[in-house]
């Protein structure tokens, strides 16, 4: 077993080997070409993090590209809550979920829905 530090990025956003793989393939099955992250407001400590597919980045969008043709772009209104954050993929017993390590949150909701800045 080993033991691994997540240490922040100056990107805005990046993207573990992991998750990279998961995402690259999931594009090539898609017709769509880029990842788009946004945040909502939602559960019981605020925000929420959401993953789309899309053509390209809307106006406004920071862009990143991420490895092995994967093209991420982030919503502006959600830069600073998520500015740094690494996006990993892992399996966890037979299902395959998207992990945030966001180094800007304060709090986190039991159920891991939502998330806080401080």
């Amino acid at each position: 077993m080993s033991v691994e530090t997540f240490v922040p990025s100056d990107k805005v956003v990046s993207l573990t080997d992991s998750a990279l793989k998961h995402f690259s393939k999931k594009l090539q099955n898609s017709d769509k070409k880029w990842i788009r992250l946004s945040t909502k407001v939602s559960g019981c400590t605020g925000y929420a993090y959401v993953i789309d597919f899309a053509e390209g980045p809307s106006e406004g969008d920071e862009t990143v590209e991420a490895g092995e043709n994967v093209m991420v772009a982030v919503d502006n209104s959600a830069v600073s809550l998520i500015r740094g954050t690494e996006i990993d993929y892992v399996t966890e017993g037979v299902n395959g979920i998207i992990k945030y390590n966001n180094p800007n949150v304060v709090d986190e909701c039991g159920c891991g829905e939502s998330f806080n800045i401080g």
